[in-house]
């Protein structure tokens, strides 16, 4: 049963290391603030959390359950049960794996539980450690520590993310491989799975953050306020990131197809400027002896001379209709941005000198 514990007694001083025991009795004192976080629930922790605690079956079930469940928030007699959840960082994975964190919030107490390690408890276990201050202002603040720090982790993986779809953009039009799809679809993956955990998980914080719960006192109320910005936030940068992907993979397919035009133009061009060369060459190749121009000293540099013309002709046809661009101008480079400061309105240019 691996957990750690800590007890911040009405007078202020912390304890920790608790046992089982020592748990029990702080937890039925009712008075401080106790936290005890269980990390890999086994169903000796199940036990633990109904017979000392009294939680219910269903909620600790879902602590029991290594399956993915969506964020939510029940209410009990005396206590939440939060559902909340992060990035699990320790993952090495192509695609973002998800963490969930659970959490019993009472008037007195803190029980968090979650199956694999988070970065996010043990800063916050290293706080506490420190100095305290996560716990000193109750039970709903060191609630508020633990799902900001878990949120707040969020924001580096979605930046981590915007770097890579910019690599993904650039290869997607440059040099289209079947790598850069397998990427884009990875990409897309990631984007989905941030969506479906962090679009619940707003209505939570909504819920905590105005005062539907009497557990959450007024002053915590704005600090879970904040916390629901900062889901926001990642929600608006996160559907950012899935039209990048889906523009991303539109990009893709564009590319692709224009390479395959190109490759089909140059096999036209190629079958269209030797085709009346090789009818030409089939005709003078019959070998008849009632052909006049076999006997003439010139008519073979004058069938030279007319596929050459007839080169010629072929190449500035498609010249013409922009299939060679060879010697043609360019686009040059756009700028964006760029434009005549004396275009602004408020610019000195503006501004005549009094004489």
């Amino acid at each position: 049963m691996p957990y750690i514990a800590y007890y911040l007694s009405p007078e202020g001083r912390l304890e920790r290391d608790l046992g089982e025991d020592e748990i029990r009795r702080a937890f039925e004192s009712k008075d401080g603030v106790l936290w005890v976080d269980i990390c890999e629930t086994t169903t000796e922790d199940g036990a633990f959390l109904e017979h000392v605690f009294g939680f219910h079956h269903l909620a600790v079930e879902d602590c029991l359950s290594t399956q993915v469940h969506s964020p939510k928030i029940d209410e009990f007699d005396d206590y939440l049960f939060i559902v909340v959840h992060g990035i699990n960082h320790q993952a090495e994975a192509d695609i973002v794996e998800t963490a969930e964190l659970a959490l019993f919030l009472g008037a007195h107490f803190v029980v968090s539980n979650h199956n694999s390690p988070l970065y996010s408890v043990a800063y916050v276990s290293q706080l506490v450690r420190d100095t305290g201050r996560p716990m000193r202002r109750g039970a709903d603040f060191l609630a508020h520590t633990l799902v900001d720090v878990l949120v707040d982790n969020v924001l580096p993986t979605v930046d981590a993310i915007s770097d890579a779809a910019e690599a993904i953009e650039e290869e997607a039009i440059r040099d289209p491989r079947q790598s850069t799809i397998e990427a884009i679809l990875k990409f897309k993956r990631s984007t989905l799975r941030l969506h479906r955990v962090m679009s619940p998980q707003r209505e939570i914080m909504n819920r905590l953050s105005r005062g539907e719960f009497t557990l959450v006192g007024p002053e915590a109320q704005l600090f879970y306020r904040d916390v629901y910005d900062h889901i926001v936030r990642i929600q608006d940068m996160n559907q950012t990131l899935r039209d990048r992907a889906d523009n991303a993979l539109s990009t893709y397919l564009s590319s692709l197809a224009n390479r395959q035009n190109e490759t089909m133009r140059v096999l036209s061009m190629v079958a269209t400027i030797f085709l009346p060369l090789a009818l030409l060459a089939g005709v003078y190749g019959m070998n008849f002896d009632n052909m006049p121009e076999l006997h003439c000293s010139w008519a073979y540099f004058v069938v030279l001379g007319f596929m050459a013309l007839v080169v010629a002709v072929a190449v500035y046809w498609f010249w013409a209709r922009n299939w060679v661009t060879w010697g043609k101008r360019k686009v040059t480079r756009v700028t964006p941005f760029a434009v005549d400061p004396q275009r602004l309105l408020g610019h000195l240019s503006h501004w005549k000198r009094p004489r």
